[in-house]
């Protein structure tokens, strides 16, 4: 069983950037593929961004070079640096890790809120 614990959310302005951190339990971290996922009111949960044990990422088109993900797998500690966020990016975020793409263990979720 792995433990996932997100931080950082917050509200801000339209424009203004957030970093969230999800740090996990046990000790292979590093294998495990690592993602983001948010979930606004009425919708489906997206994939917003994920990263590999090579390194390898991936994200949603909706956020393409505003977001960035990446990894110390030292710190066993997965990020999502958030940048020119607008108000269709507010949303529930929730961390996720697997062996693969599809995710086994989820976070709690922590809430992210642009106002305009």
């Amino acid at each position: 069983q792995v433990q996932l614990v997100e931080s950082g959310g917050g509200l801000v302005q339209n424009g203004e950037s957030l970093r969230l951190s999800c740090a996990a339990s046990g000790n292979r971290f590093r294998v495990y593929v690592m993602g983001w996922y948010r979930q606004a009111p009425g919708k489906q949960r997206e994939l917003v961004a994920r990263i590999t044990s090579a390194g390898n990422t991936a994200y949603a088109d909706s956020v393409k070079g505003r977001f960035t993900i990446s990894r110390d797998n030292a710190k066993n500690t997965v990020y999502l640096q958030m940048n020119s966020l607008k108000p269709e990016d507010t949303a529930v975020y929730y961390c996720s890790s697997g062996l693969t793409n599809d995710p086994i263990y989820w976070g709690q979720g922590t809430q992210v809120t642009v106002s305009s």
